[in-house]
């Protein structure tokens, strides 16, 4: 990807998503340093989609995860943008309302608390922008990996966005696509910032902390990091009759839990 500095209302502004996981924190600190190269750092923000609180008041996502995103952000000397569904609902909200949990085929989880989200945050900063006389160009740096899945290894690291209109264009880049698990943990040791707690706890992926697409092991060792978590999500299960994952339950994942424990 490169930065173009010439003719001021040309320039793209980068929008960056923020999950405070490895992969994200590897996309930053590539995204700041090219920005650098091209004297355009001033044109990046930073964007956490937060995905709420349960009705029990567990944060979904893993507890100091929004303040380190925003520490990471303040590393770079980046301005950092919080937001939320537009229903203000957290995920288990959502679940719970559907009657099932998402899965492989049908992430809604994906949709509607992170690419809707950023997609209005999107049109906010654009209508900010003030561009006229032709579509406002964004750029979104998100911290995706080919090897994390069969989907992601068939992306190309740049891709037009389906949200593009008269008013936009937007490119969503992935800058740290072909890296290895390796090159993502050097990049972030040899930046100083500081990582997630739960890695060092055992997770080796980071996104909500109890997600159906997650590995078994990284469950279990979520579940029993967060007991009360699995918890709720087991009587989730009960109440909708819809399984957590179709070959793990919730109650199962518990049960291994406690035996690791």
């Amino acid at each position: 990807m490169q930065f173009r500095r010439d003719v001021s209302d040309c320039e793209p502004h980068q929008a960056g998503g923020r999950s405070a996981g490895k992969d994200s924190q590897a996309a930053l600190d590539e995204t700041v340093r090219l920005a650098d190269e091209a004297g355009v750092r001033d044109r990046i923000v930073v964007l956490h989609c937060d995905l709420g609180r349960t009705p029990r008041g567990h944060t979904v996502e893993w507890p100091g995860t929004l303040e380190l995103a925003r520490t990471q952000a303040e590393h770079y000397g980046l301005p950092f943008e919080v937001r939320r569904s537009a229903k203000r609902q957290s995920l288990l909200h959502r679940i719970r309302a559907r009657g099932r949990f998402p899965n492989l085929f049908n992430r809604y989880c994906t949709a509607e608390m992170k690419r809707n989200v950023s997609r209005k945050f999107i049109t906010e900063r654009v209508a900010q922008l003030g561009v006229t006389g032709r579509p406002a160009r964004v750029v979104m740096c998100l911290g995706l990996r080919a090897a994390e899945s069969r989907n992601r290894a068939a992306k190309p690291p740049i891709e037009r966005d389906g949200a593009s209109s008269g008013r936009r264009t937007i490119t969503l880049w992935y800058p740290v696509l072909r890296w290895s698990t390796e090159d993502v943990w050097e990049r972030i040791r040899e930046s100083g910032v500081p990582y997630h707690w739960a890695y060092r706890e055992g997770m080796s992926r980071l996104s909500c902390s109890l997600c159906p697409l997650a590995s078994a092991s990284d469950l279990t060792c979520a579940a029993k990091l967060r007991p009360e978590l699995a918890e709720e999500y087991a009587e989730l299960e009960r109440d909708t009759g819809s399984p957590f994952r179709r070959d793990l339950p919730m109650a199962e994942i518990i049960e291994r839990a406690g035996k690791a424990a």
